[in-house]
C-alpha cells in the first residue's frame, strides 16, 4: 500500500536535508551547442544558494557561465528532486572567503587546495520539484520564481 503524499512542508524539510547533508551529492545537467553535459558533483547549500566546486575548463562550467542556467537532481528515482537553477557568480578559489569555508565545512574535500583553475559556482534556485510515487506528482513544486510555496 502507497504512503499518504507528503506536505509541501514536509516535502521542503526533506529538500533541505538533502542539501544540507554532508557530502550533498548532485547530478548537474548543462548544455551547449545542442550538447548535453550531464556530470555528479559534491555540492553544498549556504545562504539559500547551492555551491558547486568544479575546475573553469570543465564543461559544466564552462556551460554555467556561458549559459547561466542548469538542472540538478539529487536522491534516487523513488525520492526525487529536480532544481533548476541559474549562475548567480562565479568565485574564483583564491576569493572564495565564506563560501569556500562553507563549501570545505559540508563536504569531504576542499577546492581550495585544487589551485586556480578551480572556482565556486554559486546557483540560485528557481524551481524546485519533490515527489516519491505517482500519487506526489499533485503538489509536487515546493519553490517557483525562487520563492518557496507555502
Amino acid at each position: 500500500m502507497r504512503e499518504q503524499p507528503r506536505t509541501r512542508a514536509q516535502r521542503k524539510a526533506d529538500v533541505l536535508a538533502k542539501l544540507t547533508a554532508p557530502v550533498a551529492d548532485v547530478w548537474v545537467a548543462t548544455a551547449a551547442d545542442g550538447r548535453p553535459c550531464l556530470v555528479p558533483l559534491t555540492a553544498a547549500w549556504h545562504d539559500d544558494r547551492i555551491v558547486l566546486a568544479t575546475d573553469t575548463s570543465a564543461p559544466t562550467a564552462r556551460n554555467l557561465i556561458a549559459g547561466g542556467i542548469a538542472r540538478l537532481a539529487l536522491g534516487g528515482t523513488r525520492d526525487v528532486v529536480l532544481i533548476d537553477a541559474r549562475l548567480e557568480r562565479t568565485v574564483p578559489n583564491q576569493e572564495a572567503g565564506a563560501i569556500g569555508e562553507a563549501y570545505a565545512a559540508q563536504n569531504d574535500w576542499d577546492p581550495r587546495t585544487a589551485g586556480d583553475a578551480y572556482a565556486f559556482l554559486i546557483l540560485r534556485p528557481e524551481r524546485i520539484q519533490a515527489w516519491r510515487e505517482l500519487n506526489e506528482l499533485p503538489g509536487r513544486a515546493v519553490m517557483r520564481d525562487g520563492d518557496w510555496l507555502a
